[in-house]
């Protein structure tokens, strides 16, 4: 692993997690009551991996990639239940960036980026009500496909 890879690997999961953040603002705005608490706690837990991979890529005298100024949703969300499934895939993108993090990184980064993979792996099962066999890996063959660089489908994959 060099530090190039290292650094590549950071900044797409900067990307990834300024694509979530920007997702779920839009999951909050229209997810259910019963179900705008989890929304916000993943909102934050999102908000609080992007400032810490910003600081990492700093740290490796990189400069944090931005955030877009919007980003195109993956699918209308005009409702509860689509917000749900848009918060699933926000999970799903996530995580997929997060195994490139985890092949690129060694030590204490590796251990990050592979709690990182666990926690959205966790949320995109308690949002979608099911999980799957390898979160992270199984995912990244349907993200690959988009090739929108400002949407939030193909920030968290390809950014």
């Amino acid at each position: 692993m060099s530090g190039k890879q290292e650094l590549k690997a950071l900044q797409k999961a900067l990307a990834a997690e300024h694509a979530a953040v920007y997702g779920y603002g839009v999951v909050g705005g229209r997810i259910d009551e019963g179900r705008r608490a989890q929304a916000r706690a993943a909102y934050d837990a999102h908000r609080a991996r992007r400032d810490a991979l910003a600081r990492a890529v700093r740290g490796l005298g990189g400069t944090p990639v931005a955030a877009a100024a919007a980003y195109a949703l993956p699918f209308p969300v005009p409702d509860s239940a689509a917000a749900v499934r848009l918060a699933a895939d926000l999970e799903d993108r996530v995580a997929g960036v997060y195994a490139d993090v985890v092949r690129a990184t060694g030590g204490g980064r590796r251990s990050t980026a592979a709690e990182a993979l666990r926690e959205a792996a966790v949320r995109a099962v308690r949002w979608r009500g099911e999980s799957v066999a390898f979160p992270g890996l199984a995912e990244r063959a349907t993200t690959r496909s988009s090739s929108s660089p400002a949407s939030v489908s193909s920030a968290a994959a390809t950014a």
